[in-house]
């Protein structure tokens, strides 16, 4: 009864091992009784004469040897269910290996899934990152390129406009004059009317363009002394209440200018604009020259105030003398402009330059470099504006 209900209850692993070697024993313990009896059976058996008593032993014979087959068989079987067994936990081993071999690369799946997604988000991030670098990249590019030309405008204009450039003032060259004749006849013959038949004299033209090549070369020791001698010439000739004496003084006052010497440059500037006012009057292109010298040499010096006043005035002669679409007029207009950007009156400066380039457009063509130039400082003052989209 015991043995039955053993049976009916649920048996782990380890207790049918356990179990089955028990049998095991059990069974070779009688299988070894067996073979002592089957022995001493034969003993008996070799002794007895008898055909009744052989006949019986015979038989008890039998009945052992088919004992210990069963036996035999019990055994077989009980080895069959240890294999299986411990098949069946070599089994059960590697599942529990291959269940962990499971969850650890169910987990190494589920870190590297998670680390796809961080990556691919940082990789979005990274893109959206090297799509906004590479617009301001390209808006760098640009603002570099604006500011490498502005620089070198900035720098053209601060030795041509503010500092070398108004020698050409003093004397326009001949393709100048031809143009300002076929294209300007009216105006021209104002200023003929404003100058009164004065007319600079070709040896003080020759002795200019002399004295610039030497100022260009750095040759001051040169070109110094043979303003003041020319000067001192024509005084002795002409007396120094004479226009040719204050071209002269405008000549070496440039040159003072150029080698930064601003105190006698200014004296001699104001002396030849007091000659001319008295000479030639108050509204001759000469004098217009010499205001626009004397606003470049203060513009040099940064005295933008002072300046201001004596450019806006020349730019009324220009305009009075030449009229208001003359190149010269663009010209002024934008010396005036620098003159207002360096204050900060951009209202002013865009005005100015928009002025100019309309002249330059109309006057000289869309391809003339002063359009280009006048364009460019244009931009420049949208992007000190912040005015990007203009400036592009």
């Amino acid at each position: 009864m015991s043995t039955m209900v053993q049976m009916n209850e649920k048996l782990s692993a380890d207790e049918i091992i356990t179990g089955t070697k028990q049998v095991i024993q059990g069974l070779e313990a009688l299988k070894n009784e067996n073979n002592t009896i089957l022995q001493s059976l034969q003993e008996t058996l070799n002794g007895l004469k008898e055909d009744d008593e052989v006949h019986l032993v015979q038989e008890k014979t039998g009945l052992i040897q088919r004992s210990l087959e069963m036996i035999e068989l019990g055994l077989s079987e009980a080895q069959v269910v240890t294999a299986l067994s411990t098949h069946l936990s070599t089994v059960e081993a590697e599942k529990q290996k291959l269940r962990a071999q499971v969850r650890r690369l169910c987990q190494e799946n589920q870190w590297l899934r998670d680390e796809l997604a961080s990556t691919q988000q940082r990789l979005q991030k990274s893109e959206q990152a090297v799509a906004q670098l590479e617009e301001e990249k390209k808006h760098l590019e640009f603002m570099n390129q604006i500011k490498k030309y502005d620089e070198q405008e900035a720098a053209e204009d601060k030795d041509s406009v503010l500092s070398k450039a108004p020698l050409d003032d003093l004397f326009p060259n001949e393709e100048e004059q031809s143009q300002l004749q076929q294209s300007h006849s009216s105006a021209a013959a104002a200023a003929a009317a404003q100058q009164g038949g004065y007319e600079i004299p070709a040896r003080l033209r020759t002795l200019h363009n002399l004295v610039i090549q030497y100022a260009s070369q750095g040759r001051y020791e040169v070109a110094v002394p043979l303003c003041k001698q020319a000067l001192e010439d024509l005084e002795k000739t002409s007396g120094h209440n004479h226009p040719d004496v204050a071209t002269m003084l405008n000549i070496l006052a440039l040159v003072y200018r150029d080698q930064n010497k601003y105190k006698e440059a200014a004296n001699l500037l104001n002396d030849a604009l007091t000659i001319r006012e008295k000479t030639l009057g108050q509204d001759h292109p000469a004098v217009a020259a010499t205001l626009n010298n004397l606003a470049v040499l203060f513009g040099k010096r940064g005295k933008y105030k002072e300046a201001e006043p004596l450019c806006k005035r020349a730019l009324e002669i220009r305009e009075k003398v030449l009229g208001k679409d003359h190149p010269d007029v663009a010209k002024q207009l934008n010396n005036l402009a620098l003159l207002c950007q360096n204050q900060a009156k951009y209202e002013e400066v865009e005005y100015y330059y928009e002025r100019a380039l309309e002249i330059y457009q109309t006057k000289l063509g869309p391809e003339d470099p002063n359009v280009a130039k006048t364009k460019n400082n244009l931009a420049s003052c949208y992007l000190k504006q912040g005015k990007y989209r203009q400036a592009e």
